[in-house]
């Protein structure tokens, strides 16, 4: 029999998920299944990764997230009383599922978010459309009402989630964790089940690839919380069953209930997202008159000619440019270079520093004469095949520096005339250095500040260092962890968290704009009150989405 993992948690559960997506499905495939799910908390930072590398290793990517839903309703945030929000698993049948999916986690950061980012019922029953929904863990609602007693509660709850999902898109979650509680919830939820006449699922709500990461999990767990492991009060997972079980390890769980390992099967194959990736979506220049984008851009570098090259210019010059209008059209960039002039000249016009432009894109004539870049690509032989040309898969991309003080105002200049709705910035994720690494473990197993700086400081202090590479390269290092039996397991367990995913913030200098909302495209994020995307720049530029450098210089 099949069994199909529907409930997983990656690194992108920030500090929660153990599981790197490369290591996932490697481990998906080494057990022989055919497809997985990414359900990480609140969050579908690791959606199309995750989507990617299981295309590539041919497994069945299936994208979901495990949400939180507001005690009340997402707008209500008063302590005590919305500090709990309930777990509930999420799963895209489609792509209006996948639509609708990122605009609920959408909502739960930029309308929901207390503590955590929250959903209610109401946005659920707005955007369900093509989602599958499972009870999820003991976090769960209903899972919740059968720990405190309340059966009559639990019901009506399974009665709401039928009358919003169908007795089709909906299951209840039946995990093996060998935790009291779990074992008394599956007896009620097996009941349920016939009662209401709705399938069984199991899951294992998997946090962590194997049994062994058990010990390195609890410790990202206190990194997370900032507890260090003999702290009574720490959060703790209370045994070792959360990792990426087989399907023996499953079938062997829910001998008696085989219906639970079917469904896995069955929700799997009505799972059908799929991503296409290079195609352009530009938002749309308005252009005055009733000219085409083309005549109206090849105006504007034609005018600026005699500005740049004077009146007896050579015909080098409109040889050069009619070459690259044509690559640029045949290309579909012509908004591109509009979209990326107009802003630049909008900062001029109001006195803001703007640099002459860096990197490639510095080869092209046409951004010359319009005011993108202010070096002459003619006069220092910069070659535009460089930045552009018809082979090239990936968008251009302009480096512009500007004034740090007056970065902002470019920003609200192209959210102004684009649209509020139709740009953000963009997120960044902050991963586990060495050294970072090192200290961050060395505090959870209560080593004393003062060793864990004279470990820290052993690894070079050089770029792309690793620790590996510090155990090889720094003999200091590599005698400690060979002497020091506390050393050794501070070392070992930071090898397991280097370049794992800590924190995520907002890109410096990215910037996104879309041509319908930004949320049509990509889930959003909010951090500080300032919105951004969940997906990083390389992969907006994957979807085929315009972004924007605003770098700032000093």
């Amino acid at each position: 029999m099949d069994f199909v993992h529907l409930h997983v948690h990656t690194e992108y559960s920030l500090l929660d998920g153990a599981i790197r997506i490369n290591d996932l499905v490697k481990k998906v495939k080494e057990l022989g299944m055919k497809s997985v799910a990414i359900t990480d908390h609140g969050n579908m930072f690791g959606a199309i990764e995750f989507y990617k590398k299981c295309k590539a290793e041919g497994i069945k990517p299936i994208i979901g997230c495990e949400v939180y839903v507001a005690p009340r309703s997402r707008f209500d945030k008063q302590g005590k009383v919305d500090t709990e929000p309930n777990h509930l698993i999420l799963l895209a049948m489609n792509n209006i599922g996948y639509h609708n999916l990122v605009k609920l986690c959408s909502a739960g950061y930029t309308e929901g978010f207390y503590y955590k980012p929250r959903i209610d019922m109401d946005i659920l029953r707005e955007y369900n459309e093509g989602l599958i929904c499972l009870s999820a863990c003991l976090a769960g609602k209903v899972a919740t009402q059968i720990i405190n007693t309340n059966i009559n509660g639990a019901k009506e709850t399974i009665k709401e989630f039928i009358d919003i999902f169908g007795k089709e898109r909906y299951f209840l979650e039946v995990q093996d964790n060998k935790l009291r509680e779990q074992i008394l919830v599956n007896q009620q939820l097996i009941q349920f089940s016939k009662e209401f006449g709705i399938g069984l699922v199991a899951t294992n709500d998997c946090h962590y690839l194997n049994q062994e990461d058990y010990d390195f999990h609890e410790v990202l767990l206190c990194i997370g919380t900032r507890k260090t492991i003999n702290d009574p009060d720490r959060m703790t997972f209370k045994t070792n069953e959360f990792y990426v079980k087989s399907a023996k390890e499953e079938e062997e769980a829910f001998k008696n209930i085989p219906e639970a390992i079917e469904n896995t099967v069955k929700i799997a194959d009505m799972c059908n997202v799929e991503f296409e990736f290079g195609k352009t979506i530009l938002p749309e220049f308005k252009i005055p008159g009733n000219i085409s984008h083309l005549e109206y851009f090849r105006n504007l570098c034609y005018g600026g000619i005699e500005s740049r090259y004077g009146k007896n210019y050579s015909k080098e010059v409109t040889d050069r440019l009619e070459y690259e209008i044509s690559v640029i059209d045949k290309m579909g960039y012509i908004d591109y270079f509009l979209i990326v002039q107009d802003y630049i000249n909008y900062a001029r016009s109001v006195g803001i520093s703007v640099g002459p432009g860096r990197g490639s894109g510095a080869g092209s004539i046409a951004a010359y004469l319009i005011g993108i870049t202010d070096i002459d690509p003619l006069k220092f032989n910069l070659i535009f095949e460089r930045f552009l040309n018809p082979e090239r898969i990936s968008m251009p991309d302009f480096d512009i520096d500007f004034c740090y003080e007056r970065r902002q105002e470019v920003i609200d200049y192209v959210a102004r005339k684009y649209g509020q709705n139709h740009v953000a910035q963009i997120i960044t994720f902050g991963t586990m250095a060495a050294r970072a690494a090192v200290r961050d473990i060395a505090r959870v197993l209560d080593v004393s500040y003062q060793k864990a700086d004279v470990i820290a400081k052993l690894i070079p202090h050089e770029l792309k260092m690793t620790i590996n590479k510090a155990l090889d390269i720094s003999k200091g290092l590599k005698d400690l962890y060979e002497t020091d039996e506390q050393v050794k397991q501070i070392i070992d367990l930071a090898k397991k968290a280097e370049g794992m995913v800590r924190h995520a913030s907002t890109h410096a200098a990215g910037v996104v704009i879309t041509k319908e909302e930004v949320v049509n495209y990509v889930p959003l994020y909010e951090s500080q009150n300032i919105i951004s995307t969940q997906y990083t720049m390389t992969t907006l530029e994957e979807l085929g989405l315009l972004k924007m450098d605003v770098r700032i210089v000093r």
